[in-house]
């Protein structure tokens, strides 16, 4: 641990620790050993410094310095701050997810959230958690996301994905597949393109953004012989918004959208649903990626990585995705800062 005198110059962004018998911190420390990161951005995770300390030991990072914070306007520059969630010490059952381990994971994200919200961090990344414990009785949501969306009162929240080559935004997201039709009508998706048009303009700096639309059906309903949703809906829908100035086009067969190079004509896509989303862009980001919580008025990105507990302790889980989430949000922050 070290001491020095407090000061944040960087974009300030807070780290959840995401279930912390998972691969949340191997991830976080194999970022950060790359002490170059440390002049990008002042990291501020809310976690707990035994637990860090028992992974730096693990994988053999004892030289890796830290410093202590009560409170996350008083942090260090070019340094690794730590918040701890709670003062005692925590049961760490490398590998398995443990009810301790899914509190802790729901405890950092409120505190974070809360302190994003009160203007005291200026964006969040989030590690991987446990679906179950978002989705238990307890807590009742989807995913991680879906809480920040809910704590952050994001209005018109848009789930995208994002990599080097692709720009993937979900009209719905953790959502039965049953239940996706019955969502999409024409007002829904020109709202989804109207926030996912804003967010590339506003966030990512494209002046004039060519957004592709995917369909619902098969072949995007093949003339009606699969479904009226895509003539009916999703055509109408682009259609008007491209009358109302938006760059739009589709709706495009997803099983045809992404073979050869015609996607790249296109700033980003809009997909009807996650899995519609997911497959293609996990198949085409080689170079990892991340999720950026569109439609808020807060900067929240999450690697797009599972929590991977068959992996935990054993040295092998990659941060890349993690560091594509740091990056992404400072390259947000910049575009909203009109650096």
């Amino acid at each position: 641990m070290q001491n020095s005198t407090p000061t944040s110059q960087n974009p300030l962004v807070g780290i959840t620790h995401g279930d912390f018998n998972g691969t949340s911190y191997e991830i976080i420390l194999k970022a950060f050993a790359d002490l170059r990161l440390l002049s990008i951005v002042t990291p501020l995770l809310y976690g707990q410094s035994k637990v860090f300390s028992y992974y730096k030991k693990n994988f053999g990072m004892e030289e890796f310095n830290y410093s202590l914070t009560r409170d996350a306007r008083q942090t260090w520059n070019q340094k690794f701050n730590i918040l701890n969630i709670v003062e005692h010490e925590l049961k760490i059952d490398p590998g398995v997810s443990t009810a301790l381990s899914g509190e802790m994971a729901v405890k950092s994200l409120k505190m974070a959230s809360d302190d994003l919200r009160n203007g005291f961090i200026e964006a969040l990344v989030l590690t991987p958690g446990n679906p179950s414990t978002m989705k238990s009785e307890q807590y009742g949501y989807n995913s991680q996301m879906d809480f920040l969306a809910a704590a952050l009162g994001a209005e018109s929240p848009l789930l995208m994905a994002v990599s080097d080559r692709l720009k993937i935004g979900m009209a719905t997201s953790h959502l039965p597949l049953s239940k996706v039709p019955e969502t999409i009508t024409k007002d829904f998706v020109m709202e989804r393109l109207k926030v996912l048009s804003d967010t590339l303009k506003k966030d990512f700096g494209i002046e004039a953004p060519k957004i592709a639309v995917l369909g619902l059906n098969p072949h995007a309903g093949g003339f009606g012989m699969f479904g009226e949703k895509d003539e009916k809906v999703i055509k109408v829908a682009v259609d008007e918004a491209r009358g109302k100035g938006f760059y739009a086009f589709g709706p495009f067969a997803a099983d045809s959208f992404f073979l050869g190079d015609s996607w790249r004509k296109y700033d980003a896509v809009l997909a009807m649903y996650h899995d519609q989303a997911m497959l293609p862009f996990n198949l085409l980001s080689v170079d990892a990626g991340a999720y950026y919580l569109a439609g808020s008025q807060f900067v929240c990105t999450a690697p797009v990585a599972d929590c991977d507990f068959e992996l935990c302790n054993q040295n092998t889980a990659s941060p890349d995705a993690f560091r594509k989430a740091l990056y992404l949000a400072c390259d947000i922050l910049k575009h909203r800062k009109g650096e």
